[in-house]
């Protein structure tokens, strides 16, 4: 495994010591309760700040002023005025990409290349792209077949109050995939950030009401799930909830949704196949498929993280993974070389390490990795080296449960119909990956698999444009494309009898 010793990071001017403040209708508050929390760097163990720890008082503010907000100034925006505030937002969001990738690198773990991509990809262009849609909210015309002079039209209008909850392991993008279709659709948000990994958010935050964003327009809480994010799930005076996390807790929101009828949007956990037949293009489907589990440290929803191989290339293909990741740069997440940071804190570490006894344990092999990191530079730091298993049963603890870890389950398979039912024995259906140079098994693969998305020849793809969400227990609801502004709007039927 090559590692190297941790730099010295430049902190951003954001982080001057200053505890964080809570943004409730314009304005930057302390919590009610007057608590606060501290955050980590993951790959130190260094605290980087204090945080306002808000709860079910702070959601009641937060909220009753994103009400305010709907039913004031910003319920009168056009959809044009709509759409130049968010280009603005885009443009400072890209003129503060150095500021916002360094603190997802130090808040969460994430390497700085990939937070920089992150940043200046994902987040920037999906805060384009929902403007451009804010302008193509459209209903239809309809000619009922009733007797006389008889019209229909239908409005698509803002659904109100919005509820957005979001994990620590993309702090940038989840923040974006809540505020940019929110205020696209015309709503108001609520946003609790996770404890974990909040500063990202707060200082985007500060971008939006630079940009010139109205007071109460979005609303940022940081806290505990277990206090503000459930008074946030269940409040009366919240129209619909986003939610992106554990299945877990996606039930949980479920349950409390139930009081008003919420409307939701659920992106849940997932146990993603990605599928490797013997006529793949080994150069590319071995670090696709390595990347696909490693990547972020293992913590992405829709990572493979069972790697079905044709029994004809299986020895070779785990091999060769087992190879790219032990080639892979680990350590501190602000160094340029580092392709594997830490794991976001000393909790997911213990899981993980958990999950990794378990395999082994269970007569599981690993060919890489296996254990935790404490070499050196590395003894402080929250680190999981990526690991592949072979010798994996389909019943084992490591190929059924979420992990969130880099561990890939490698899974011998004979063909087609082998493979399928067992990549879809899962109770998640967030994602999927299919490696062949055969179109009419990609297809036939493709459409049998029960997933949200399926990859042919590469993984992890995503663009604003491509909706996103999972099957089964993976959630429901779309993210990204113009599934996602739909889910931000509710439907109204006009009937004008002319007669």
């Amino acid at each position: 495994m090559n590692m190297q010793h941790a730099i010295q990071p430049a902190r951003p001017a954001f982080l001057d010591g200053t505890a964080k403040k809570l943004l409730i209708g314009g304005k930057w508050v302390e919590a009610v309760s007057g608590k606060s929390f501290t955050t980590r760097n993951p790959a130190t163990g260094e605290v980087l700040d204090a945080v306002a720890e808000g709860d079910a008082a702070d959601i009641d503010l937060a909220v009753a002023a994103a009400r305010k907000a709907f039913d004031g100034p910003w319920g009168r925006f056009k959809p044009a005025e709509r759409q130049r505030l968010m280009l603005r937002i885009a443009d400072l969001l890209e003129a503060n990409i150095a500021d916002i990738a360094m603190l997802d690198s130090l808040d969460m773990g994430m390497p700085l290349a990939f937070a920089q991509y992150m940043a200046a990809g994902p987040v920037v262009e999906t805060f384009r792209f929902c403007a451009g849609q804010a302008v193509a909210i459209h209903g239809e015309t309809l000619y009922p077949s009733l007797p006389g002079d008889v019209l229909a039209y239908t409005l698509k209008e803002p659904i109100g109050v919005v509820g957005g909850i979001v994990p620590w392991n993309g702090p940038s993008f989840n923040a974006t995939w809540k505020i940019a279709p929110a205020l696209a659709a015309g709503c108001t948000l609520v946003l609790k950030v996770a404890e974990q990994a909040s500063l990202t958010a707060l200082r985007m935050a500060e971008i939006c009401l630079e940009a010139g964003l109205p007071e109460g327009v979005l609303n940022v809480i940081t806290g505990y799930g277990e206090t503000a994010g459930a008074a946030l799930a269940a409040h009366m005076d919240v129209d619909k909830v986003s939610f992106t996390g554990s299945t877990e807790t996606g039930r949980a929101i479920i349950h409390a949704s139930a009081g008003n009828i919420k409307k939701l949007t659920l992106e849940l956990g997932g146990k993603s196949p990605n599928i490797v037949f013997n006529d793949a293009n080994l150069e590319l489907a071995v670090p696709g498929a390595a990347m696909a589990a490693f990547g972020n440290s293992g913590q992405v929803c829709l990572a493979g993280t069972r790697l079905f191989v044709q029994r004809g290339i299986y020895e070779e293909f785990t091999g060769r993974v087992a190879e790219f990741a032990k080639a892979l740069v680990v350590g501190d997440p602000l160094n340029p070389s580092t392709m594997i940071g830490p794991v976001v804190s000393e909790e997911q570490l213990n899981r993980i390490s958990g999950y990794l006894a378990a395999g082994t344990a269970e007569g599981a092999e690993a060919l890489a990795g296996g254990a935790r990191l404490t070499d050196g530079a590395l003894a402080n730091g929250y680190f999981i080296p990526p690991t592949l298993f072979s010798g994996v049963r389909d019943d084992m603890k490591i190929a059924r449960e979420e992990i969130f870890g880099p561990v890939i389950s490698a899974l011998p398979f004979d063909d087609v119909d082998d493979v399928v039912p067992r990549a879809n024995a899962t109770e998640f259906g967030l994602a999927s990956g299919v490696w062949t140079n055969d179109i009419n098994t990609a297809s036939r693969v493709s459409r049998r698999l029960r997933a949200g998305t399926v990859w042919v020849n590469g993984y992890s793809l995503m663009d604003p444009a491509v909706p996103f969400g999972g099957y089964k227990m993976s959630g429901y609801g779309k993210e990204s494309g113009a599934h996602h502004i739909e889910e931000y709007l509710a439907t109204k039927a006009v009937w004008m009898n002319t007669q």
